[in-house]
């Protein structure tokens, strides 16, 4: 029978809040259930472990989606708060000092981050040992590591070091490290699908949407491109399939989190403007099919979200096309190559909404560049636009040296829950 992601409470989630507050061990066990032991004694007890993965990443208030899409549109003014009222979100937008160590999306993109690594490590652990079947364990090893990669990733975008491991009074490693780490963590769920293609069992054991081959592909050119590895980045955005897609998928259980919070009730963060965050000489250009997607244009909000969070069940991209086509461009543009960097940057800007398997085109004609410099600033323009509201845009902003004007803040301070128990915490970052 197909397992479909698992309905968490907020109030389980409040209760994972809270049981980090009050230790930093990160062992993030559940006293009212089974032993670890048992809960991670069978292939189906291993598989309900790390889908519960993806709706701890995907799902709610607290889930890496909606903190980092909060987090990062509000830092880089995509979005602002409609209601000050909503403390968390409008210290985020007020940005520098505003943003406290006790902030609930900082807080909960730290906690429920290590929350899906320390979970993650427990499957892939113990995959091995329980699992008999190699083709089931290699998707059930390809999937978490998924996850587990995301997490990395997320908060090494988000803070300037990030822990080393999970354990009491941990070390500390810098976030490029990190990015190092969650590529290492797909090679080897990249070697282990290769050695034993996946069973078509655990396929259908997890929520549909996610492509585990592409996906990992996928994220290993992002943080390869994040770390300054342009060569990895090129090859792996190079296996990625253009045809294929891959989503996290919502029901009616787990709804878009974006759409129920957000756009729905039109009181906690909408788009500012036609800018779309970007400055004079980088703002979309008048004919550009991808501000209608992406914004709604209205009378209340005059500028309201739209794209990928436009209604209760819709799925979000993990990755869109267009980034692996962009990364192509960024990384040939990095090695001197001109010419292929502005190829690869014109398949995005006269890419129509037909050719785009989510309907993300410009539909604009080819763009000239001749040097890297101006090659450089084109790629961050339309980086931009078409990844808008992705969660991307503050690694973006620091990666490109764009002025620290044009952000609210660079890095996230420490959460308390962190520093209170851990002595290796670093000082936070001024800015």
């Amino acid at each position: 029978m197909k397992r479909y992601i698992n309905n968490y409470s907020r109030s389980v989630i409040a209760g994972i809040l809270l049981f980090a507050a009050a230790s930093c061990k990160k062992e993030y066990t559940d006293p009212s259930g089974p032993s670890s032991d048992k809960a991670l004694s069978s292939a189906n007890a291993l598989t309900d472990v790390a889908v519960g993965l993806q709706n701890w990443y995907t799902a709610n208030r607290t889930g890496n989606i909606y903190t980092k899409v909060a987090a990062s549109s509000l830092l880089t003014g995509e979005t602002y708060v409609v209601n000050a009222g909503n403390t968390d979100e409008n210290q985020l937008y007020l940005g520098g000092t505003n943003v406290q160590n006790t902030n609930t999306i900082v807080t909960g993109l730290w906690t429920v981050s290590n929350k899906i690594i320390f979970d993650a490590d427990n499957v892939l652990r113990n995959v091995n040992s329980v699992v008999s079947d190699k083709n089931y364990a290699s998707g059930l090893i390809a999937y978490t590591s998924i996850w587990k990669a995301l997490a990395i990733g997320d908060m090494a975008e988000f803070w300037e070091q990030i822990p080393d491991t999970t354990g009491t009074n941990v070390p500390f490693i810098t976030n490029t490290a990190g990015y190092a780490r969650a590529i290492a963590i797909i090679d080897n769920a990249l070697a282990t699908i290769s050695a034993n293609a996946v069973s078509t069992t655990f396929i259908k054991n997890i929520p549909a949407g996610i492509n585990l081959q592409n996906t990992l592909y996928a994220l290993k050119a992002r943080y390869a491109l994040f770390s300054g590895d342009y060569a990895t980045a090129l090859g792996a955005a190079n296996q990625v399939s253009p045809g294929n897609t891959s989503t996290f998928n919502y029901n009616s259980l787990t709804t878009n989190p974006i759409f129920a919070l957000v756009t729905s009730t039109n009181n906690i963060y909408q788009v500012v403007d036609s800018a779309m965050s970007l400055p004079p000489g980088l703002r979309p250009d008048a004919a550009d099919k991808r501000f209608p997607f992406y914004v709604a244009v209205g009378t209340k909000p005059v500028y309201g979200i739209k794209g990928f969070y436009s209604a209760l069940l819709q799925n979000i991209p993990v990755y869109l096309p267009g980034e692996m086509t962009l990364i192509k461009a960024e990384c040939y543009t990095r090695q001197h190559d001109i010419v292929n960097g502005l190829i690869e940057l014109n398949k995005v800007v006269t890419k129509t909404a037909s050719q785009d398997a989510f309907g993300v085109g410009a539909a604009l004609p080819a763009v000239v560049a001749t040097t890297e410099r101006d090659l450089l600033e084109l790629i961050y323009k339309h980086r931009r636009i078409e990844l808008f509201m992705g969660g991307l845009a503050l690694e973006d902003e620091r990666r490109f040296n764009r002025p620290a004007t044009e952000r609210k803040r660079s890095y996230f301070p420490y959460p308390f829950v962190e520093r209170n128990g851990n002595t290796n915490t670093p000082t936070d970052p001024s800015f």
